[in-house]
């Protein structure tokens, strides 16, 4: 058993060792979902039935020899492209930034100092001071 005077006077990991373990490990943060490029969502948007039925309307106007109608159809079915395309970044990075937000934090020890980081900074090793109510930001032992 660990006595309490001597978990106080633990000064927890220097900044360096943290880094060499955080590059070893990597960060404390289960696998998200991977990013989607634009391409996915081209690829998703093509495959929607009502896209194609644009495209196919587009193509039979050409065939009919309505030069002027066709093209107008898929200028703007590529103005819908375009931007569907910027509302999906634009909910990408607001999810992203939400996630940063709500992301749990951690107060740690590290060159003797008590410190409050991220969640996903968090390495084996560290010192977690915890209070009534905090969030365990990492898989730990209590001693």
């Amino acid at each position: 058993m660990v006595q309490e005077s001597e978990l106080l006077k633990a000064p927890g990991l220097t900044a360096t060792q943290a880094a060499a373990q955080l590059a070893q490990d990597g960060p404390n943060a289960l696998p998200g979902d991977a990013r989607r490029g634009g391409w996915h969502s081209v690829r998703e948007m093509l495959s929607d039935p009502m896209f194609a039925l644009l495209l196919g309307a587009g193509v039979l106007y050409l065939l009919l020899g309505d030069m002027q109608e066709g093209l107008v159809l898929f200028g703007l079915v590529l103005v819908v492209l375009a931007l569907t395309l910027y509302q999906e970044g634009k909910t990408e990075r607001a999810l992203g930034a939400l996630r940063d937000l709500t992301s749990p934090r951690a107060l740690v020890l590290r060159d003797g100092q008590a410190q409050r980081i991220a969640g996903s900074d968090v390495v084996r090793g560290d010192v977690l001071v915890l209070a009534e109510g905090d969030r365990i930001a990492a898989d730990a032992q209590l001693l």
